[in-house]
């Protein structure tokens, strides 16, 4: 399963606790191009999410970047305690300090640039939920800048807004009470905007939470999401069968779930 933006939030703000401040005493790069870079001595100033990437920041300006797509994490572990993530061949980068070592396995996309370069691996991303620079009217304007396009497609798009997987997709296409299908355009006024602060709500509610909460507590449906991986079972706000649908077309792939009797619009 492809990493929440909640869930790498979560990873960078462990591996900044464990870092940063920190001097390198152990610096392991295990993928060809990067395979003599040695960053023993240098501080490690920060660990940063942005949208699913991580930039890790190192004092003399380089950054190592590294996203985890579907199956890529990063473990943090006392020093000198045996990594226990997977295989020592699945290893693609060990950080470690006279306290902490962190261990990046199975990483797809692992590169050292420098940190006046990494607009070139995230400038492309939309304003980040979970960021500083998140600007709900950017994330508008960006959604409504191709305004047939459906929801669901434009909300995973990450160059319209950073930070929304399927599980948000689904959840906030139900909270707007319509089907992911609907064109962004054909949104009734004012949903988009309320669409977009339900969003960020949402993701600042659950940044730290391991399992994600989308309904109220004591929800009648006993569930802690309105449909998404609820096919079949009852809708916690009428009761109607939830459905499910997909994988779809180009550019929205994954399943979508949705009530028929809370949703309006067309269907893939």
């Amino acid at each position: 399963m492809a990493r929440t933006r909640s869930a790498i939030w979560r990873t960078a703000k462990r591996l900044d606790t464990a870092l940063a401040g920190r001097e390198l005493t152990r610096s392991e790069l295990r993928v060809p191009r990067y395979a003599t870079a040695d960053l023993t001595g240098r501080r490690v100033l920060e660990v940063v999410p942005r949208g699913k990437h991580l930039l890790a920041r190192f004092e003399g300006g380089l950054t190592l970047h590294s996203h985890l797509r579907m199956d890529g994490a990063w473990r943090v572990f006392p020093a000198g305690e045996r990594p226990r993530g997977g295989p020592e061949h699945q290893i693609r980068a060990v950080l470690g300090t006279s306290s902490h070592t962190a261990v990046g396995y199975r990483l797809p996309v692992l590169e050292l640039l420098r940190t006046t370069d990494e607009q070139k691996v995230v400038g492309h991303l939309g304003p980040d939920l979970l960021g500083p620079d998140w600007d709900p009217a950017a994330a508008r304007e960006r959604l409504l800048a191709d305004p047939s396009r459906p929801l669901g497609e434009a909300l995973l798009d990450q160059r319209n807004l950073a930070g929304i997987g399927n599980v948000y997709k689904c959840e906030l296409a139900f909270l707007a009470g319509v089907t992911p299908w609907l064109p962004v355009g054909e949104l009734p006024e004012g949903v988009l905007e309320r669409l977009l602060a339900t969003a960020h709500r949402l993701l600042e509610e659950n940044r730290d939470a391991v399992e994600r909460r989308t309904t109220a507590a004591g929800s009648r449906a006993g569930s802690r999401l309105h449909v998404h991986g609820r096919a079949g079972r009852p809708c916690p706000r009428c009761g109607t069968p939830v459905r499910r649908s997909g994988p779809g077309r180009a550019g929205d792939e994954r399943i979508s779930y949705w009530c028929p009797g809370c949703q309006s619009g067309p269907l893939d």
